[in-house]
């Protein structure tokens, strides 16, 4: 009984905030009915690329968040994010169902803000919240940073960010990878002491919070500098509460002409490499891009089963060609090694680790099944996989003995990493393997992805090749790099270490990629919170 009341309780709250917030922009939303007011910002300030970056070390910085920092100026992208990684597929299609009534009300108004907070945050549980933004949304924000705004941002001191946005969906971005020292936002209100969201916003009105703000922190000592869009129609408040104004625009003017590629940061700007982060969608969920998405599931359902099902039971050499028939693209590289005499201790094929299907993928390059060990299996694609996998324990002398069996019997496939990395970065190598043979074969292995990730540290394992399989057009390179000659492994007074880091620049190199010394357990401590340890994701058993 508790739950009806508590949902009706809910619905008329979000009704009645949400009529008065359609009057307030009505109110204000003078930007809408005046479209001349939509510049007025832009003629009193200078741009933000006529803004000096030296000397600014000591001074003070405020701006808001959606439309500044970000080159996007509407935040569906990021509630789309949240909507689909930690609520579903059902909550992220009524958040796209919801997208003509944002239009019609401005999808940066007051109105819609709050709309697309109920429709992503109702029911939603906190943690998995927390979770999508620690994860997922810093490495969209990275990539959706404006270039000048954010140089402005680093050569700043104090830096203080007033926003309109959830608290919890820019939070960590702002303090963790911006370094702000200040976050305004707002706060989501919760039920069921905290686990989950009701949908609505504790702030009546979000206009206020904003004036609150900046007369509480700059209304005796102004701030230095501070950053406006006209996309954002809270932003002439800056203006009054700071010394130095600057306007961000979506474009720039380039020798006369208007270019969006010179706002973009480069990704050797980032503020810190995006080297792990988790979810499904490979691309930015724009409202077209995710209607586009919708549209194509059916399709995309269609091909998977057709792609694992072909894959599965017809020859490796058959299923390429109804893989290049249905969109995949496969390529393979370098020479490869010819299958040795079945008396003679088998090759191991040292690979990079980009997503669960890399021994199936290395066995169709060879045209041969290969064994692989792994660390972490779902039940259910060790039930359908092609090839022969054998689990390991994590106890160096027993996986050290299983691993010199199966090379006994045959070749066999090992992903020194122990994890998949979907960024073009190599984790460190184990150097168990190169105690166990010395005839090496490295394997430089890539995915490409452009609609769903075939990788997860949170979610179902068993989903990944699944989601590999939905892409339109999936691609996988297969490169041989050649014998590893005897006189630089073990054989010739090579240590494990040295002869392990060779190889992982030797791909590394191959593939234009970084090495690091990132391990298996970084990766899930940071995206999922365990030691990614079989049974502790979901869908592991």
């Amino acid at each position: 009984m508790v739950l009806p009341k508590v949902l009706l309780k809910v619905t008329s709250h979000w009704l009645l905030t949400c009529h008065k917030a359609a009057r307030k922009v009505r109110s204000y939303g003078f930007l809408h009915r005046n479209p001349s007011r939509l510049h007025q910002i832009s003629s009193l300030c200078s741009s933000v690329t006529k803004c000096p970056l030296e000397g600014r070390e000591d001074l003070s910085l405020v701006c808001d968040f959606q439309g500044t920092l970000m080159r996007s100026a509407s935040p569906f992208p990021f509630f789309m994010l949240v909507a689909f990684e930690a609520g579903g597929l059902l909550r992220a299609l009524l958040l796209m169902l919801s997208f003509p009534l944002l239009l019609a009300l401005g999808q940066n108004g007051e109105a819609s803000l709050r709309i697309m907070v109920f429709v992503t945050f109702f029911g939603l549980r906190t943690k998995d919240a927390k979770l999508v933004a620690r994860a997922v949304l810093p490495k969209f924000y990275s990539e959706s940073l404006h270039l000048h705004a954010y140089e402005v941002l680093a050569s700043t001191k104090k830096k203080e960010v007033i926003t309109s946005m959830p608290r919890i969906m820019v939070e960590v971005f702002l303090k963790e990878y911006l370094s702000v020292d200040r976050v305004v936002a707002s706060e989501l209100q919760v039920f069921m002491r905290g686990r989950y969201f009701t949908g609505l916003m504790s702030e009546s009105s979000l206009l206020g919070v904003k004036q609150k703000a900046l007369k509480d922190f700059y209304g005796e000592v102004k701030a230095d500098v501070c950053l406006v869009s006209p996309s954002n129609p809270h932003d002439h408040l800056f203006v009054s509460y700071s010394k130095e104004a600057y306007v961000v625009n979506k474009e720039e003017t380039i020798s006369g002409k208007c270019s969006s590629t010179s706002t973009i940061l480069p990704r050797d700007k980032y503020p810190k490499p995006i080297i792990f982060h988790d979810g499904r969608l490979a691309f930015f969920p724009t409202p077209s891009a995710s209607l586009a998405l919708f549209l194509y599931l059916p399709l995309g359902f269609a091909l998977t089963v057709i792609r694992i099902t072909l894959g599965v039971i017809i020859p490796y050499r058959v299923s390429l060609l109804i893989g290049a028939l249905t969109g995949v693209r496969f390529r393979v590289g370098g020479c490869k090694p010819k299958k040795k005499a079945s008396t003679s201790k088998g090759v191991l094929y040292v690979c990079t680790h980009r997503t669960l299907l890399d021994p199936v993928m290395l066995s169709a390059a060879l045209e041969r099944s290969v064994p692989a060990v792994t660390y972490s299996l779902s039940r259910i694609s060790e039930m359908i996989a092609p090839v022969k996998t054998v689990r390991l324990t994590r106890d160096r002398e027993r996986d050290a003995k299983t691993m010199k069996r199966l090379l006994e019997e045959g070749d066999l496939a090992v992903c020194p990493e122990g994890t998949t990395c979907r960024e073009p970065y190599l984790l460190r190598f184990s150097p168990l393997f190169t105690e166990l043979a010395d005839e090496i074969e490295p394997v430089a292995l890539d995915a490409e992805v452009k609609m769903f990730y075939g990788t997860t540290a949170s979610g179902h394992k068993w989903l990944d090749p699944v989601m590999f399989m939905m892409n339109p057009m999936p691609g996988y390179k297969v490169e041989f790099l050649g014998r590893v000659p005897r006189e630089m492994t073990r054989a010739a007074g090579w240590s494990s270490a040295e002869v392990a880091n060779m190889i992982q620049r030797q791909l590394a190199d191959a593939l234009g990629f970084e090495c690091t010394g990132l391990t298996r357990r970084g990766k899930y401590m940071m995206l999922a919170g365990n030691e990614g340890v079989v049974g502790a994701i979901k869908g592991e058993n």
